[in-house]
């Protein structure tokens, strides 16, 4: 899967939803206009008459409204799209607070890192290893206790604020091959960008529908109201006010309703041509398609199926990994492709069988392998064999079953007192802190009497009981670590987070330089932690590389100078990757180290973050090349590729690095 294509096709797809949206909009607009006329020349034949010489004079001088009413379509036009719009953007603002707010309003519990609960552990495995595998942050991982079918969804801004939630029947029914297949379907959807494109179209639908549950409130405001009564002049308009009243309910319910009902169409069917894509991911990434199609199959035999109990999960029911609500008008509201055409585009020797989910396990006695807890699979290598540099541009935003396998080595040579050190906020700081140590005693001596200072003496008691497991510590493994601490980290107040992040910056320049992995580490922290709690931040302002050759050169040269080495100096690899850049080559020079230290780098790549994907994308192709422009990839130059990649929001996976 190319992740550049796969995102520009979701822009695509949102640029041609946006239109199909319009179009339902303005046919809204137009439908309230008609009705808004219709209304006028009914009154105008019911107006009271005169007698006389004065009602003839009055029906000469009083012309026939006409259909084309220019003020009264401003007006109809103005409060349509306000709420539409309004609604719109109430909704979107909901979503904005990120994927955790998703889970949470349709009854998710998260996960707690710490469950003894097998099945939970199970869960929290796979979805470890499809992370690391694929290089995004640790999502947070929420379960839906009351459900007893078998769904999941993803959901989330961006990838720094994305959850993954199943269902507790998902947990009970699925083996691990099949859960690892609805994971890996679902973060399909997050690296083909379709989260944020779910949360616009459930946006946009909720926006039609508020005119419908407008007028549906204003019939129900009414349905007291008598229009008996006293017969004198006021009872009369007062009859006449409700009726107005109850007309303008009824248009507003059929025009919200019919806008919703297209609204709907258009919403399912972009949805389906998603799950395809998902489905097909999801393959690819575990190249094992017995998984996906064995969950799809049980939903099948299932007598509880896929379908949701909680009405709240209506308004996301494009986001789930199947059909979740019963589709109405013949399946053309269906979100969701029927199970057994899911099942053909995979395997096309299916039979059309479907089996029972079998009973919940008890998997207390089992093993780790047979409870799932661990894959069964072949013997891998005792380590990373590196790989060519050309494969850093191919992993972008890809899972595969070797990098799958490649996730599961380093998460099963962590050493366990880290992986646990990762699970709670206090030690999740405190391995952080111990990851910055310097080898040097003279400076690991400041470096702890900060921690101290800083964090107190219960810090540095952690500090020295994970000292152990740190000599174990390979370097592939460091920026994994912190993945695997993000969700621990993120619900930090920012009371307890500005203390840790100033903390982690003293140890950081505790010795006067900054290496790769010191940058790396901070970058990838904060960038992850502040899109986190502000996902709609991640705002594109710049759309020409023109526009920022200062802020490439800056990145480029940055890059350039980890990279030189005895075999090749920094100006033949910065123009090996500013070769890549055709637009601007020629506008692109080597910088001096100093001006393209952390001082500079650190706010270059805050501007780039801010610039559309072909920017984004090329910066990070010529920085791949710098890397690997003497046909390896060195540790520093893997780690600082990282954290160029996860500040321009691109997923990159673990690069098998050369010592």
């Amino acid at each position: 899967m190319d992740f550049f294509a796969a995102q520009a096709r979701a822009k695509k797809h949102t640029s041609r939803l946006v239109a199909l949206f319009a179009l339902a909009v303005i046919g809204t607009v137009l439908g309230g206009y008609g009705t808004a006329v219709f209304a006028l020349r009914q009154t105008h034949d019911d107006r009271p008459q005169r007698s006389g010489r004065s009602a003839q004079r009055s029906t000469l001088n009083a012309p026939f409204p006409s259909w084309w009413q220019p003020q009264l379509f401003v007006g109809v036009s103005s409060l349509t799209l306000a709420v539409v719009g309004l609604a719109s953007l109430y909704k979107w603002n909901e979503f904005s607070a990120g994927g955790s707010a998703v889970a949470e309003s349709v009854g998710g519990r998260r996960v707690d890192p710490h469950t003894t609960d097998t099945l939970e552990r199970r869960l929290l495995n796979v979805v470890e290893e499809m992370a690391i595998a694929s290089g995004v942050p640790m999502p947070a991982v929420y379960i839906m206790d009351a459900e007893s079918a078998i769904n999941a969804f993803a959901a989330g801004l961006t990838t720094s604020d994305a959850v993954v939630a199943v269902t507790r029947g998902t947990l009970e029914k699925l083996s691990r091959d099949e859960l690892q297949g609805v994971v890996g379907h679902e973060f399909s959807h997050i690296l083909n960008g379709d989260m944020r494109l779910n949360m616009r179209l459930a946006a946009l639908v909720f926006g039609i529908l508020v005119l419908g549950l407008a007028g549906r409130g204003i019939l129900w405001s009414l349905r007291f109201h008598s229009f008996g009564g006293s017969r004198d002049r006021e009872g009369k308009n007062s009859g006449g006010i409700v009726i107005a009243i109850a007309f303008v309910g009824l248009a507003l319910l059929l025009l919200g309703y019919v806008g919703y009902f297209f609204g709907r169409l258009i919403q399912a069917a972009v949805s389906r041509q998603r799950e395809y894509l998902a489905d097909a991911s999801a393959v690819q990434f575990t190249r094992n398609p017995g998984g996906l199609t064995g969950a799809l199959k049980k939903i099948g035999g299932f007598a509880l199926g896929s379908s949701l109990q909680s009405n709240k999960s209506g308004a996301i029911g494009h986001f789930f990994f199947a059909q979740g609500f019963r589709s109405n008008f013949g399946g053309l509201w269906a979100t969701h492709p029927p199970l057994d055409e899911r099942i053909r585009a995979i395997d096309p020797q299916f039979d059309g069988k479907m089996f029972d989910a079998p009973e919940v396990v008890d998997v207390a006695r089992e093993s780790f392998v047979t409870a799932g807890l661990a894959p069964a699979q072949p013997a891998r290598p005792s380590h990373l064999a590196p790989a060519p540099a050309a494969d850093a541009m191919a992993s972008i935003g890809t899972l595969t079953p070797e990098q799958i396998a490649n996730a599961q080595l380093l998460l099963d040579s962590t050493p366990a007192r880290l992986r646990t050190a990762t699970q709670t906020p206090a030690e999740a700081q405190v391995l952080l802190y111990a990851l910055l140590l310097d080898e040097d005693p003279a400076t690991r001596t400041h470096q702890r009497t900060r921690i101290a200072s800083r964090a107190g003496g219960e810090a540095l008691r952690l500090l020295d009981e994970l000292t152990p497991a740190l000599r174990a510590l390979r370097p592939e493994h460091k920026l994994p670590l912190l993945q695997l601490s993000l969700p621990a980290l993120r619900p930090l107040p920012p009371a307890a987070l500005n203390p840790f992040l100033e903390t982690l910056d003293e140890l950081v320049h505790a010795d006067g330089r900054v290496t790769a992995f010191e940058f790396a580490l901070q970058k990838l922290l904060i960038r992850t932690l502040g899109l986190g709690r502000d996902p709609g931040a991640a705002i594109v302002q710049i759309h020409s590389f023109n526009a920022v050759v200062d802020e490439i050169a800056i990145v480029l040269s940055a890059m350039a100078h980890t990279s030189d080495n005895d075999a090749l100096t920094a100006a033949d690899a910065f123009a090996l990757g500013a070769a890549h850049i055709k637009l601007i080559e020629h506008q692109l020079a080597l910088l001096d180290p100093v001006d393209c230290d952390v001082g500079p780098l650190d706010p270059a790549l805050d501007t780039l973050a801010t610039a559309n994907l072909p920017i984004r994308q090329r910066t990070i192709m010529a920085c791949a090349h710098i890397a690997g422009a003497d046909g390896r990839i060195r540790v520093a130059e893997a780690e600082l590729l990282r954290a160029i990649a996860a500040t321009l929001d691109v997923p990159m996976p673990p690069l098998t690095t050369a010592a």
